[in-house]
């Protein structure tokens, strides 16, 4: 039992090893930009825009601890907010953001907590000990899973791994719209295609899992099993993602939503009075 607890913990620490590599890459990234210039005095700011700058509401610390939590760059990183192509090294630089997101951990400490309950992995046993292992295993793989997923497959398949809020609809039609992402993806060319980022990303990402999950767990059974799981959870992830930006325009946070425009489907509603019936 004491070699694979340290088999364990050998493969999640080469996991780690590599999640630190890719967000040392993303810091490299960052450093390389151009600083902006400090010499260039303020612009002076319209009466208009003082007057209503006056008139928007203070921020609490409510208001702005639901600002900070919705902000896409720290829960939602995925959520796309223009048309534009992404390169390889921007998929990187998601797939690093998207690993650490705030949403995955919690997300982690959540289904770590239902496998704890169910028992799921029974090799990593119960208590607090248990619950670490399946944490940790989560964690790396979404890792992998954001690796592959959103880095690597689409990179050579040339598909954009972001989403693209549709906004408009029924709820019929927008969860249908959500559901529908899971196999069709939009193409850096701006067309769709068979998500093959999605689908390989997942199923490299459990193929890897078997390098540091229990040994009953390394089956082609298990593994499809835990491949057909995330794939669900994909779905409603995709759900949560669809409304993440009406919640917050609900409560006027405006400014930190995607485009009304952002997907390339999403059709205005018309403006004006309705047209009149054909006789």
């Amino acid at each position: 039992m004491a070699r694979a607890d340290l088999r364990v913990a050998g493969s999640i620490a080469r996991v780690s090893i590599v999640a630190i590599a890719m967000l040392a890459a993303h810091g490299a990234a960052l450093a390389q930009q151009e600083p902006r210039s400090s010499n260039l005095p303020d612009a002076p700011t319209p009466k208009q825009e003082q007057s209503d700058s006056a008139q928007k509401p203070a921020n609490t610390p409510l208001r702005t601890t639901i600002q900070v939590l919705g902000e896409r760059s720290v829960f939602f990183p995925e959520l796309a907010v223009d048309k534009g192509r992404l390169g390889p090294r921007k998929k990187l630089e998601l797939a690093v953001d998207e690993t650490v997101a705030p949403s995955r951990f919690l997300g982690s400490a959540f289904t770590a907590g239902i496998g704890q309950a169910r028992n799921a992995l029974p090799g990593y046993g119960q208590g607090w000990n248990g619950y670490g292992k399946r944490i940790g295993s989560s964690v790396a793989s979404n890792a992998s899973s954001h690796f592959f997923g959103t880095f690597l497959v689409p990179s050579i398949a040339h598909q954009d791994p972001r989403y693209f809020v549709k906004l408009y609809g029924t709820t019929g039609q927008r969860v249908g719209y959500a559901l529908r992402r899971v196999v069709v993806t939009r193409t850096d060319t701006g067309g769709e295609a068979f998500n093959w980022s999605n689908v390989l990303g997942g199923l490299l990402a459990e193929a890897l899992a078997n390098s540091y999950l229990p040994s009953g767990e390394r089956t082609a059974g298990k593994t499809f099993s835990r491949f057909g799981f995330r794939i669900g959870f994909g779905a409603l992830d995709n759900v949560v993602k669809e409304y993440w930006p009406t919640i917050f325009r609900s409560l006027r946070i405006t400014k930190l939503t995607p485009s009304e425009r952002s997907d390339p489907g999403t059709v205005t509603p018309p403006v004006g009075p309705p047209a009149p019936p054909k006789p």
